[in-house]
């Protein structure tokens, strides 16, 4: 009778890994991958995707100043990279990929023309010629061939709740200085600290408050209702200047390699290692999106997913662009909508072009304060964080699985705080693997997963909650 009574008693956190489990498919989206939208609904989500990707509008214009460029210089950079992410969001959301996925600038692609950029023996032109060429080999890498590729022998790591969930935390760490730090912006800026924090701290709570009280209706446009409320506030203060829009030409035309070319081996190493993480990135979130529409997401379809991030980054290089990755802010949109149809994506991909070939309208959209964007990304930062939390709780925990997540994390986000002195000394590869914790946690991960868990026995609530999954596909 002991005994009986015994094995009728549930382990610690049982409960919560069989609830997590339980909610892990329970239905997220109100508007399902496949289905279609009216018009006029398109447009509204398609802008509110537009609006999502922070690094559109942030990464061009840094990139430019610090190199000097010009105006128009700077308008073609928003240009292209508003054409090739709308080009390979197209590709995700109807050929390759079929999820509603939009392709953003990659954070680490940007850090990395940054720094390789301002080398003596570098410049923009070997910056994005190395660029190119790391991209030719990444693309080959990811070729699908009967379904399969070498890259994409890494989607099945991202299967298990314990990967996938700590790759997601990861993402959101590594761009999280695109959120808070250029929310509050820098005291050379015209609305620091008061008017920056105030405007998004309007945008933020008129986001929130659509998403819980508004209805589906409201929800659906939270973004953009948070970002017009938003840059509202801040013209009371800060009134908005449209000199940049009446100033910039009417239409961009793409330059093959506009910073000119140069090679240099060392430096496609380091750009291929840059771009590694936008791979494992972006096959971490596909899955989520997967999970969340309740799709089977077949090796192969994950294969030409990830052929699609390699494609960009081709395309980038030659337009003088950035690599792109599945945008964490557009996942943490179909989250706050529930409108999950791939319909919308193609949309704002078309919409990106348009935008891209259109400069006085890519400037007039440049127009929306970038606190206020920065603030909306705080929070969708955050809502896509925390799904990583709510992954990690599916994992049936041990003393190997945490030392493995816990070691990772903390080698990802300690990278971010060494002090500047001490990194400028290192080499640069190392440089770069430090200062990206997809990189560095992430390969910690898999390296220790692989070694202190390849030979235990999936847990049981896993287990169950994948068959689950599968009966409800």
């Amino acid at each position: 009778m002991e005994r009986t009574l015994s094995t009728d008693i549930p382990k610690p956190g049982a409960a919560i890994r069989e609830a997590a489990a339980e909610h892990a498919s329970a239905r997220v989206f109100d508007v399902g991958i496949n289905e279609r939208l009216p018009l006029s609904q398109l447009v509204v989500l398609a802008l509110q995707n537009v609006f999502g990707m922070t690094g559109m509008f942030v990464f061009p214009g840094i990139l430019g100043r610090a190199f000097h460029l010009s105006d128009p210089q700077i308008a073609y950079l928003y240009g292209t990279t508003f054409m090739s992410c709308g080009i390979i969001t197209i590709l995700q959301s109807v050929l390759l990929l079929r999820l509603p996925v939009a392709q953003g600038p990659y954070a680490g692609s940007f850090g990395a023309l940054l720094t390789v950029g301002h080398l003596q023996s570098g410049g923009l032109g070997t910056a994005f010629g190395s660029f190119f060429a790391a991209s030719l080999i990444w693309c080959l890498l990811t070729v699908p061939i009967r379904g399969r590729s070498i890259a994409g022998m890494f989607a099945r790591h991202l299967r298990l709740p314990i990967i996938s969930g700590m790759i997601v935390m990861l993402i959101m760490v590594q761009i999280s200085s695109v959120a808070l730090p250029t929310w509050i912006g820098s005291p050379k800026s015209p609305g620091f600290p008061v008017v920056n924090l105030l405007s998004g701290a309007v945008a933020v709570a008129g986001i929130v408050f659509a998403m819980l009280w508004g209805g589906r209706r409201l929800r659906r446009v939270a973004i953009l209702l948070g970002l017009a409320l938003g840059t509202l506030a801040y013209t009371l203060f800060q009134p908005a200047s449209f000199a940049a829009v009446a100033a910039a030409p009417l239409v961009v035309e793409p330059h093959i390699f506009p910073f000119g070319f140069g090679v240099r081996p060392d430096l496609v190493a380091v750009f291929l290692l840059v771009l590694i993480p936008a791979g494992m990135g972006s096959m971490a979130l596909y899955q989520t999106v997967a999970e969340w529409g309740r799709e089977t997401l077949s090796p192969g379809r994950m294969s030409e997913g990830l052929f699609g991030v390699a494609l960009g980054s081709v395309v980038a290089a030659i337009w003088g662009g950035f690599s792109t990755i599945a945008y964490p802010d557009n996942i943490g949109i179909l989250r706050a909508t529930r409108v999950g149809s791939r319909y919308v994506t193609l949309a704002a991909g078309i919409l990106l072009i348009v935008l891209g070939g259109c400069v006085k309208f890519d400037m007039l959209l440049v127009v929306v304060p970038i606190p206020v964007i920065s603030a909306a990304a705080t929070l969708l930062f955050g809502i896509v964080f925390m799904h990583g939390v709510h992954i990690l709780a599916q994992v049936e925990w041990d003393d190997q699985r945490l030392i493995a997540a816990g070691l990772a994390f903390l080698v990802g986000l300690g990278g971010l705080f060494i002090s500047p002195e001490v990194i400028h000394a290192m080499p640069l590869m190392l440089q770069l693997v430090l200062q990206q914790p997809v990189i560095s946690g992430g390969l910690t991960l898999v390296v220790l997963h692989s070694l202190l868990c390849s030979k235990q026995q999936p847990s049981k609530t896993s287990a169950a909650a994948h068959a689950r999954a599968q009966n409800q596909a």
